[in-house]
């Protein structure tokens, strides 16, 4: 895609769209209906998250993918299948006033309530400066996912060591701390991953974002709806 094509689309207001359907000025598609077998745990729809209610633009629990990050997270599901295992997703595409949010609930001291379950050893003033909050987000540009593995015969999460945004440095993807077969959990991820093209955020061995994602300078803030 042009340079001067992606400044156009950067200024459309793009509308949501029925799962599998997309268009140049309509980039997202429901990676359900696109990625057989998918399990949606949209985590920001809901209260069971770190700031312990649903975010800013999430109407809606579902997982909105630009469609070169559903089809190549289909290739993920379709090789782990064959072992019976298979993804389940926690966040996709993330408006910017979710990202907004987050920041907003960094910057303020007194909400505490979620620490104990997932920044126990952390002062929530160091959130920003250790990288697990930020102004900005790669989901906001629609192929980026936070995921685990899933046993496909129960829907069983792996073990993984540390839940899902977990803000301590035992989730980053080689932390000594955790066990050598949930160390394995994450690599078997990982290289799942990264052979349908993904890369991967060393920090949280959730995260992933296509590599050749078509909007890499575009950021998006149109709800989930």
């Amino acid at each position: 895609m042009g340079r001067l094509m992606r400044r156009g689309l950067a200024a459309l207001t793009v509308a949501l769209l029925p799962a599998g359907s997309a268009s140049a000025s309509e980039p997202f598609v429901d990676a359900a209906g696109a990625v057989p077998g998918l399990v949606v745990d949209m985590r920001y729809a809901g209260a069971d998250n770190f700031v312990g209610r649903p975010i800013a633009g999430y109407e809606a629990p579902r997982c909105l993918l630009t469609p070169q990050a559903a089809r190549a997270l289909a290739l993920a599901q379709a090789e782990l299948a064959t072992e019976g295992l298979g993804l389940k997703v926690f966040d996709c595409y993330r408006p910017l006033r979710a990202v907004a949010d987050f920041a907003a609930w960094a910057r303020d001291p007194d909400d505490a309530r979620m620490k104990a379950r997932y920044y126990p050893d952390l002062d929530k003033r160091d959130l920003f400066r250790l990288g697990y909050i930020a102004e900005r987000s790669a989901h906001s540009r629609g192929s980026t996912v936070d995921l685990t593995l899933v046993r496909l015969a129960d829907g069983r999460e792996r073990d993984m060591g540390t839940p899902f945004d977990r803000f301590d440095p035992a989730s980053a993807t080689d932390s000594p701390t955790v066990s050598g077969a949930q160390r394995a959990n994450r690599h078997r991820l990982r290289a799942a991953m990264i052979r349908a093209g993904f890369g991967p955020y060393p920090q949280e061995w959730w995260h992933f974002t296509l590599k050749r994602e078509p909007f890499a300078t575009t950021a998006f803030d149109h709800p989930v709806r």
